[in-house]
């Protein structure tokens, strides 16, 4: 959106030469993030408090929380609201949620120690991954990294919902581990190439979109 000779203006010109400002910190996507960062805790504790209506208010909480990790990259992307706050605390967010809630099942014993070792070590080295390749681009999201996150976000909600829902929460939570799996495995395969393609001299500055609530 530039004009040709941006090169020669100055930095008062560009303003006039049409280019969007720099999106403000505070924006509709990045209070959505905070929120889901402050539904952290009321889901854990309304997850520990046990009981049916306990566990639906943690199951709401939940719910309300997945829905703004939706609607805060879709309104980042489609706004142009993206910004450095953003790009790191929504990936934080979405970990901070999805490992709270494996963390405190397993506490309680309801979900095996072993399942949410290997989802919390696939989504930790998935965001390590970004951080070292941001410079080199970005990877983008894929088919699999969206399955992946609607079948944890369905499976976690199946085994926070009171009552006895008998095998649909093991069946679901398995294929929420193998895609998971998958799709991490994917994930390193792509940052590697990217890595190696991408040589040094050619590092990009500031990443724009990194992050910006897609899926991995």
């Amino acid at each position: 959106m530039s004009r040709p000779d941006a090169g020669a203006a100055g930095e008062g010109d560009q303003w006039d030469a049409g280019i969007i400002p720099p999106p403000g910190l505070v924006n509709i996507a990045n209070a959505l993030t905070v929120l889901r960062l402050a539904l952290v805790p009321v889901f854990v504790l309304f997850l520990l408090a046990g009981g049916p209506g306990w566990r639906t208010a943690a199951f709401v909480a939940f719910a309300i929380a997945s829905i703004t990790d939706i609607l805060d990259g879709e309104l980042a992307r489609r706004r142009s609201l993206i910004t450095d706050f953003g790009k790191i605390a929504d990936p934080i967010a979405d970990k901070a949620l999805t490992g709270s809630a494996l963390v405190t099942l397993s506490v309680l014993g309801q979900l095996p120690w072993w399942i949410t070792a290997i989802i919390l070590f696939r989504e930790l080295g998935v965001t390590g991954l970004r951080f070292w390749v941001i410079r080199r681009g970005v990877i983008a999201a894929s088919r699999g990294g969206k399955v992946k996150t609607l079948l944890q976000v369905i499976a976690i909600s199946l085994y926070v919902l009171p009552g006895d829902l008998g095998a649909a929460r093991e069946v679901v939570m398995a294929a929420a581990l193998v895609v998971t799996v998958i799709t991490g495995g994917d994930y390193v395969a792509r940052a590697v190439r990217l890595h190696r393609a991408v040589p040094p001299h050619q590092l990009v500055h500031g990443a724009e979109t990194a992050g910006a609530g897609e899926p991995s």
